[in-house]
């Protein structure tokens, strides 16, 4: 009831205002500059509106999933870091095995960090993860510097070595750098663990794993891991804009 109540006085109010607007040619002079002094109170606020209302519309929704998938994707997740908020949104002096929300870890072993992370929210035009992280480097003086993200345990479900996995990331660097992306696939004591280095160059950029080379006991897969190791870091600034996963079954031959 509130709601068409609501629409029968907008449509009141518009079109009162359309009929001064129609008549403001042949209106007393007192008259039209005090409607004038209105139009533009009123002016101010639906503006201001109209402002806020196209920025928040015009940023990807926050917790959103989508992004393109391969043909014949059997699964897909964006981590929760480039979805939604954190609760505390940056950070300086990092310290090694800091926790970004549930699922990311930063691990470096410098003995003096001069590492700052923020999460940032993502309003380019070709931007589909609401939020992005940054990561700023200074001095390093450490032979390591990674993010690792824990997938989620629906990824093992049905896990063979006639998938896929792939990663896919929108990443900007103000020096060149190299990344590369590590899957660890722990099934029963060990490990298999598969590298690839982040073709660079252009700001989207992907790897792929073809499981068919990984030697892994299908029936004992208990979790996966990705690591983006980041090579001599010093002095740089790296933008993690979006970071997804996705597994596909590899075409029959």
């Amino acid at each position: 009831m509130g709601r068409i109540v609501e629409k029968l006085l907008f449509a009141r109010v518009l079109e009162r205002w359309r009929r001064l607007a129609q008549q403001a040619h042949k209106a007393p002079l007192s008259r039209l500059r005090d409607q004038r002094n209105r139009a533009r109170k009123l002016r101010f606020h639906l503006d201001r509106l109209i402002h806020i209302a196209e920025g928040r519309l015009a940023l990807p929704q926050i917790g959103s999933n989508a992004f393109p998938r391969p043909h014949g994707t059997d699964w897909g997740w964006r981590p929760e870091l480039w979805r939604g908020p954190l609760p505390v949104p940056g950070a300086s002096s990092v310290s090694s095995k800091t926790r970004l929300g549930d699922e990311v870890q930063l691990f470096h072993d410098c003995t003096v960090s001069e590492l700052t992370l923020r999460q940032l929210r993502n309003n380019r035009d070709e931007d589909l993860a609401p939020y992005g992280v940054r990561l700023d480097v200074f001095r390093f003086d450490g032979s390591f510097l990674s993010l690792v993200i824990e997938l989620p345990a629906e990824v093992t479900d049905g896990l063979s070595r006639d998938h896929l996995l792939r990663v896919d990331c929108t990443l900007e660097t103000e020096n060149p750098i190299e990344i590369f992306a590590r899957l660890n696939i722990k099934h029963g004591p060990n490990t298999e663990q598969l590298v690839r280095e982040m073709p660079m160059g252009s700001k989207r950029t992907h790897v792929e794993y073809d499981l068919a080379y990984a030697e892994l006991n299908e029936k004992r897969v208990e979790r996966l891991w990705l690591e983006l190791i980041f090579e001599a870091p010093e002095m740089n600034q790296v933008t993690l804009r979006d970071v997804t996963l996705s597994r596909s079954r590899r075409a029959s031959l």
